[in-house]
């Protein structure tokens, strides 16, 4: 099963120079809660804005790299593929484990014909952005469960959980 995970705002931004516009600490736990024990594909730019691996998930990093490839070779934490054949044959032989998306914009764009759940944090606000989240035909989703983040000191921004499930 294929899932989206991301956060925007109400532009649809949801990247700049590599990173976050914007310090959430909620949509953080929430992505941990959502990822921890499944696979989670990125491209390399996606990758490289962590601070490290990510703990008790698998890294699937899209990247024509030969360099980052043999950094990883030895690492069982890290997958790469270096084309959308070489993924989506990835993909073919996990199908039976929930996998997020996790980005960035191309690989987005890439499966959203095939993506059956989708986990969006909508944060108030419009952010200076760089990447926007492509287009997905939401008519094609049924809404399955929305939550409002609470904010604080920590959290400034006004934010919901929403997951949406394929019709």
């Amino acid at each position: 099963m294929l899932a989206y995970i991301w956060a925007e705002d109400s532009e649809h931004h949801i990247g700049i120079n590599g990173g976050l516009p914007w310090h959430l600490p909620n949509d953080l736990a929430y992505f941990k809660r959502q990822t921890l024990g499944h696979p989670m594909i990125m491209g390399k730019r996606t990758f490289d804005s962590f601070p490290t691996l990510l703990p008790g998930r698998l890294h699937v990093v899209l990247t024509h790299s030969i360099e980052f490839e043999k950094e990883y070779a030895d690492n069982d934490q890290v997958v790469v593929v270096h084309d959308e054949d070489d993924l989506r044959k990835w993909l073919e032989e996990h199908d039976s484990e929930m996998t997020f998306v996790i980005g960035g914009a191309s690989l987005f764009e890439m499966f959203k014909d095939d993506v059956d759940l989708l986990y969006v944090t909508k944060i108030k606000g419009k952010f200076e952005a760089d990447t926007t989240m492509p287009k997905l035909e939401m008519d094609r989703f049924a809404l399955k469960c929305e939550e409002k983040g609470m904010t604080d000191e920590r959290n400034k921004y006004q934010h919901t959980f929403f997951v949406y499930e394929r019709k």
